[in-house]
């Protein structure tokens, strides 16, 4: 019964406010280019953003995201090492990895500059909230190696296999009204990884992947 009430409460004053504020409406998409800045792991892809947003007052409100993207395509060095003498020591071979990543948000929005349905003028905003990244990474080596004969390195392993990464995500943005309800916005994004659940399939997994994005985009208002 309490874990109940716990669960409904958050819920019933959400629709308190809902029902009392008449809070007004958004919807926005953007294209975005990102990329991922950890050593070893770097790479550049582009996607697309769909957001919607509630605004509570003029100046704050929360958005929920939906973010995909193509492929980053990037290639590690490795060493596979020989399990006895009678082999060569090593071999050096490389690994050429396709990663895709969806990302899930959802936070508050609030306005430092301007407000969330001005007619003339320009706003500047700031986004924070949690999220959760999904990915898929796809590794091919360029050498087969004997694993009867060769130890090897523990990640990432050949062949293709799934990963999720809860996140901090933060964002700023610049925004103006060109007409109709119609807005046109910039916008900076991070994805800071808050949760590691190691995957064999990365080659590093330690606070990664860590991935900022550019985004331009328009927003339609709904009142």
């Amino acid at each position: 019964m309490r874990k109940s009430s716990a669960i409904l409460l958050p819920v019933f004053l959400l629709f308190s406010v809902l029902s009392f504020s008449q809070p007004l409406f958004s919807i926005s998409t953007d294209f975005t280019g990102s990329h991922s800045f950890k050593k070893g792991q770097r790479f550049f892809t582009f996607g697309q953003t769909i957001r919607g947003e509630i605004h509570f007052t003029p100046k704050d409100g929360a958005y929920v995201w939906y973010n995909y993207s193509s492929p980053g395509k990037f290639k590690n060095s490795l060493t596979a090492i020989a399990k006895d003498t009678a082999t060569p020591s090593e071999i050096n071979f490389k690994s050429a990895a396709a990663l895709n990543i969806k990302s899930f948000s959802m936070g508050w929005k609030h306005y430092l500059v301007g407000s969330g349905n001005i007619e003339e003028g320009w706003n500047l905003y700031f986004l924070a909230g949690f999220g959760l990244l999904s990915g898929k990474v796809s590794n091919k080596f360029d050498t087969p190696i004997d694993t009867a004969k060769y130890n090897l390195p523990a990640n990432p392993v050949n062949g293709e296999g799934r990963f999720k990464r809860l996140t901090f995500d933060v964002a700023a943005g610049y925004e103006i009204p060109i007409g109709m309800a119609v807005y046109m916005y910039g916008e900076a994004r991070a994805f800071i990884p808050a949760s590691d659940y190691p995957s064999k399939y990365l080659f590093v997994n330690d606070n990664a992947p860590f991935i900022l994005s550019a985004n331009i985009g328009l927003r339609v208002l709904f009142d």
